[in-house]
């Protein structure tokens, strides 16, 4: 991966208005806190405060990306744990190795009742259809998963993480799967057709148990290579959760506060080195909050790779602000919080970083979806960042698309009056 041509140029260069306030944030590369100034952090709710997580600065425990490293590890392969892991079984040997591990013990090796031992009883899960509570609910979604996908393989194409035994870990795991349809579900009988495609699972995890999972499925992509009209499935959908569960709450997006203009990001605290989180939290602040897409240019190069939900990819930051004008036509008034940012590495090698972020809008325009419905979306996704001198080259976007369709196309409730 390489940066654009000359000198880099920060998100957060632009002059800051007169009055903005400053932000506190924690700057990336910096020595771990001491354990005793290290808080104990449960989730990764950790709004605008600065990320209070230990990050790794280097790659020494990590998985080469893009290469879809194989699930299944030898022995040979893992050598002696090579860091602390207290409450993990003996046999992970670092954070990463557990994630990839379990994955391939419970989808390829089908040892379905491994989620026992590496789900907590009351974890919270997080997907396309909402939050749901309670390890039994994995177990039967994993049997239906493979139950119709039996010859499942998986691939973990990166896993970006931070935190430590004492604060929990967490686990952003960008994964790619491959498999025949040869067994009914939801969407119909089997169509022996093959899938490929790609998804993200954000973990968190104690003593050799997730407790807490984000996770994008894709849903679009695998719909579609199967031959199933992704409008009709969504509507479908949508229906069966508006008459399942109640309405959801959508409250007025933070993004215009009293009324006024959208703040600029504030100025960066910290003037030691590449700060990460506020790099971060700026871009994604000044495209979807201020609507500056020049933010665009600024902070990713000329060359950058990009991908997202449904298939959708692009090279250079003209495909990656064709996607942020689409969202932003589809939903004029969208406002879009940050939740959690992670990341591992240096100013030397570059970072890679994880970020989990919300959404709210309302569909008045003509972009993605059609004729506007005039109903209340609520989005949310995760993005993997690759960043090497103050510009990311690289971009995998991922985020609730057929959920957001549901919720346009259901037929209840009714739509909002414009």
């Amino acid at each position: 991966m390489t940066a654009g041509n000359g000198a880099p140029e920060r998100a957060d260069e632009r002059p800051t208005p007169p009055g903005s306030p400053e932000g506190k944030t924690s700057p990336g590369g910096k020595a771990a806190p001491s354990a005793e100034a290290r808080p104990v952090i449960i989730g990764p709710h950790l709004t605008d405060a600065p990320s209070g997580r230990v990050m790794p600065a280097d790659f020494s425990i990590a998985v080469r990306p893009g290469t879809g490293s194989s699930t299944l590890r030898a022995d040979r392969e893992r050598g002696e744990r090579r860091q602390s892991m207290r409450g993990f079984e003996d046999t992970y040997v670092d954070i990463v190795d557990y994630i990839i591990r379990i994955t391939h013990r419970i989808w390829e090796d089908q040892d379905i009742g491994y989620i026992y031992d590496t789900y907590s009883p009351g974890c919270f899960v997080y997907d396309d259809s909402g939050a749901h509570y309670g390890v039994e609910r994995v177990v039967a979604a994993t049997v239906q998963g493979i139950h119709a996908f039996p010859d499942t393989r998986s691939w973990a194409d990166d896993v970006i993480w931070a935190g430590d035994d004492e604060q929990g870990f967490v686990t952003s795991h960008r994964y790619i799967t491959t498999g025949h349809h040869l067994a009914p579900w939801r969407w119909g009988g089997a169509t022996g057709r093959r899938v490929d495609m790609w998804g993200i699972a954000n973990c968190v995890i104690r003593e050799n148990e997730i407790f807490e999972e984000w996770v994008l499925y894709n849903m679009c992509s695998k719909l579609a290579q199967l031959g199933i009209d992704v409008a009709w499935a969504a509507r479908e959908y949508g229906n069966e959760l508006a008459s399942a569960t109640a309405d959801r709450h959508l409250p007025e997006s933070e993004r215009l506060i009293g009324g006024r203009s959208p703040e600029y990001y504030p100025a960066s605290a910290s003037g030691d080195g590449f700060d990460v989180e506020h790099f971060v939290r700026g871009l994604f602040h000044n495209v979807y909050n201020r609507r500056d897409l020049s933010a665009v240019d600024r902070a990713y190069s000329q060359a950058v790779r990009w991908k997202a939900a449904s298939g959708r990819a692009g090279y250079g930051r003209a495909d990656v602000k064709g996607m942020a004008r689409g969202l932003l036509a589809t939903f004029p008034d969208l406002g879009m919080h940050v939740d959690e940012v992670h990341w591992m590495g240096n100013e030397a090698e570059g970072f890679r970083v994880s970020v989990r972020w919300t959404a709210l809008g309302t569909h008045r325009g003509y972009g993605l979806y059609g004729a506007p419905s005039h109903r209340r979306v609520h989005l949310w996704g995760i993005n993997q960042l690759y960043i090497t001198a103050g510009r990311v080259t690289e971009d995998w976007m991922m985020f609730n698309e057929f959920d957001v369709m549901a919720q346009i196309l259901s037929d209840e409730p009714p739509a909002m009056v414009p």
